[in-house]
């Protein structure tokens, strides 16, 4: 494929493990070409190559100058931290540049902010690229609704000792799909913590559990808890790439798309 038909891309974060991994299936791909790595302003690795942990050169700096690790791409993926998101889609709206945001954390404010960018550019917006969660998510809905009522429904995640927030995207993005599907608002129905005498459990809430420990990638059971049988619907991840590859196939379906806020259904035509 010729140059300027590849995808530039840029990756926010590009010295993390979810960089590293981005930038390997950035390289690895047939239509993806690394056009801009972005890193904090006290990242040792300013300066070097983004691609020397590969030990190979891809001629692209490691830079904390947003506008400059953005000049040359078409989209950014970023899975950095709320507050370096939000910078990062301000320059990209005023620059142009498409978006694949894969940042859990964010609050109702700032998700309105990035709705409020994505009508100037494209914007993809999920706490969990990998194919197989968003499959999940699809089978989920159908499963709320089918077990609208005699259910108790409990979701359980589990994640290395290095993440800072909890629950994590992916389960709550599964407690809002299950909640919709169930005709309720999961900030009225959701509780995260159980101590002491909690009383009777209350059918019409979701609980959620959170285990932090060792290298686990990501786990994620849903157990629907009937009189006489339970269903648990669980998806777990061995490693990162499948949220890198789930990335790619963002940033292609972005190429279609001028400006609005989609998510991984959209990507994969899961509506």
């Amino acid at each position: 494929m010729a140059a300027s038909a590849l995808h530039q891309v840029a990756v926010a974060g590009a010295t993390g493990r979810m960089g590293h991994m981005l930038i390997e299936a950035i390289r690895a791909s047939d239509d993806c070409q690394l056009a801009g790595a972005l890193d904090v302003p006290s990242s040792p690795a300013i300066g070097n190559d983004a691609a020397a942990f590969l030990g190979i050169a891809s001629g692209v700096p490691v830079v904390s100058d947003i506008r400059q690790g953005l000049a040359k791409a078409k989209v950014l993926i970023d899975f950095t931290r709320p507050e370096g998101t939000m910078a990062h889609l301000a320059v990209c709206r005023e620059l142009g540049v498409n978006a694949v945001v894969g940042t859990t954390g964010l609050s109702g404010e700032q998700k309105a902010k990035i709705a409020e960018y994505a009508q100037d550019v494209a914007i993809m917006l999920a706490p969990n690229m990998s194919v197989g969660v968003n499959v999940t998510l699809k089978l989920l809905e159908m499963a709320a609704k089918a077990l609208s009522t005699g259910y108790d429904i409990e979701i359980i995640e589990a994640h290395h000792r290095h993440k800072v927030d909890a629950p994590s995207g992916t389960a709550l993005k599964m407690g809002e799909v299950i909640a919709a599907a169930l005709g309720r608002d999961l900030d009225h129905c959701a509780v995260y913590a159980r101590e002491g005498v909690t009383g009777e459990r209350d059918p019409s809430t979701i609980g959620f559990s959170a285990i932090r420990g060792g290298d686990i990638v990501g786990d994620h059971t849903v157990l629907f808890a009937g009189t006489g049988e339970r269903i648990e619907i669980t998806h777990k991840s061995a490693s990162r790439a499948t949220y890198a590859q789930g990335s790619l196939r963002a940033v292609r379906f972005l190429a279609g798309q001028r400006r609005g806020l989609f998510d991984m259904f959209d990507v994969l035509g899961l509506r």
